[in-house]
């Protein structure tokens, strides 16, 4: 039996896909073997020695100390592409928020008063006139899920196209309009963009290619950001937004700096507040906390590398360990000394750590020879499964 503790409200039609004698929800456990969370700030909270894994129902993982779940074996796993429609519908709200000033005229139009409100509406509607999208060029930073939504959305609506993203999958390639334009330098995006929206994560990366972007867009560029606050430094865009170099900020995420000034339209975060979005994200994040905790696979992490071998038909070993020559031999050497024979293997890894799934035959693992793995310098976890 696994225990999962919620850290947030998660759709039941995610949780309903647990089988109950296999898995127990306790919202309240304090040494779970997994975690299921959306927005909960997970920094401060200590990492108990039988927690496996953490799934966020969601992309952003900033809330989570990734860091340290690698240093304890600790998988992380978040479920991107699972709100990408629910993003990508609120971007192109955005932008229409963004060109025709409908969020000014709406809060005017609510304060009037009398009974020559149409005259007034008549009279005043000149002060909200924006331009079309149409014709427009859109620059889109970060082509993945919701990025190839919002490049073929805009296209439909008339727009010109133009996204950056040197880390591109083949599948967000082959979803992407053959209209979109992809630029090889992100300072070619800045330059000849009437609108940028951004879909990046929160890293020291994307915060460094973000750093100038504001000293080299088109000025009035309107910019949408419903990814992640901090991604542009908060002086520099007040600065802009003052000056007119930015016309209109769209934000899903207000600060105290920006929440109230005349040109920007701040979001309360409802980039994926939807209820089939949260069904989705529900979904993804327990089938791949259940797909690990049963069988060891990994899907969708962001510290460990994509491992997967079809469901166990015996014994199967899964080891966390260091990228290092020859730790794979020790593994396979042990489990030889022990009269075990390795039947399937699988093992890849992502920057510093690797993961080994390997499916056994002839015997199961002792404890003598689990515990030598276990107090390797170089082995952070290692679990034995059984069919």
């Amino acid at each position: 039996m696994y225990t999962i503790k919620t850290m947030n409200h998660i759709s039941p039609v995610g949780l309903l896909r647990l089988p109950a004698e296999q898995f127990s929800v306790d919202a309240k456990c304090e040494r779970p073997d997994a975690i299921l969370v959306r927005s909960a700030d997970l920094h401060e909270m200590p990492l108990n020695s039988e927690l496996l894994c953490i799934a966020r129902a969601g992309a952003g993982v900033n809330t989570i100390p990734i860091e340290r779940c690698s240093q304890n074996g600790v998988v992380v796993f978040n479920t991107p592409g699972a709100n990408a429609n629910a993003v990508k519908e609120l971007v192109v709200c955005s932008l229409l928020l963004a060109s025709r000033d409908i969020y000014g005229g709406i809060d005017w139009a609510r304060k009037l008063t009398g009974d020559d409100i149409e005259e007034q509406v008549e009279k005043g509607k000149s002060s909200f006139v924006g331009p079309e999208i149409a014709g427009k060029t859109l620059g889109i930073i970060g082509v993945g899920a919701i990025g190839v939504g919002v490049a073929n959305a805009a296209h439909a609506l008339g727009m010109e196209v133009l996204g950056y993203d040197p880390y591109m999958t083949v599948s967000a390639a082959l979803e992407l309009s053959r209209r979109v334009r992809l630029a090889r330098d992100i300072s070619q995006v800045f330059a000849e963009s009437d609108y940028l929206t951004l879909h990046v994560p929160l890293n020291s990366e994307t915060k460094a290619d973000l750093a100038d972007m504001l000293n080299h867009v088109k000025v009035g560029v309107r910019i949408i950001n419903l990814a992640r606050g901090g991604l542009l430094d908060g002086g520099a865009l007040l600065a802009a937004l003052d000056n007119g170099t930015v016309s209109c900020y769209v934000t899903d995420f207000p600060d105290k700096a920006i929440a109230n000034h005349p040109n920007v339209i701040p979001i309360p975060h409802l980039g994926s507040s939807t209820p089939e979005s949260e069904d989705n994200c529900a979904r993804m994040a327990v089938d791949q906390t259940s797909d690990y905790l049963r069988y060891g696979n990994i899907k969708n992490s962001v510290n460990f590398p994509n491992v997967e071998l079809p469901p166990i038909k015996g014994i199967r070993l899964c080891v966390i360990h260091d990228n290092i020559p020859n730790m794979i031999g020790e593994v396979s050497t042990a489990m030889a000394e022990s009269g075990i024979n390795i039947e399937n293997m699988m093992s890849k890894s992502k920057g510093e750590l690797a993961y080994t799934i390997l499916d056994l035959s002839g015997g199961t693992p002792g404890g003598a020879v689990v515990e030598r793995l276990k107090t390797h310098k170089h082995i952070t976890r290692v679990r034995v499964l059984k069919a």
